[in-house]
């Protein structure tokens, strides 16, 4: 998918969102619709992230989930 793409699938998925947000609350089938409706804009969102991401934010990011900032190992309950 390229980004054109993507960012008219997020506003026709903002446009359906708008459509249900009002009657969201009269039935489970329309909150449910509603929903999937905000997931499906979510992922869309992500998947346009993931594509505008530099190459180096990218290696970062990946990098950034190997060394965990602010969280204890178990080797910090041993120092003293």
């Amino acid at each position: 998918m390229n980004k054109e793409n993507i960012e008219k699938q997020i506003r026709e998925k903002e446009h359906q969102i708008e459509k249900l947000r009002g009657i969201a609350d009269l039935s489970p089938v329309c909150s449910d619709l509603f929903n999937k409706a905000i997931l499906e804009k979510a992922i869309l969102k992500e998947e346009l992230k993931k594509i505008t991401e530099p190459a180096t934010e990218k290696v970062l990011n990946k990098l950034r989930g190997f060394f965990p900032l602010g969280e204890k190992r178990i080797c910090d309950y041993f120092k003293n």
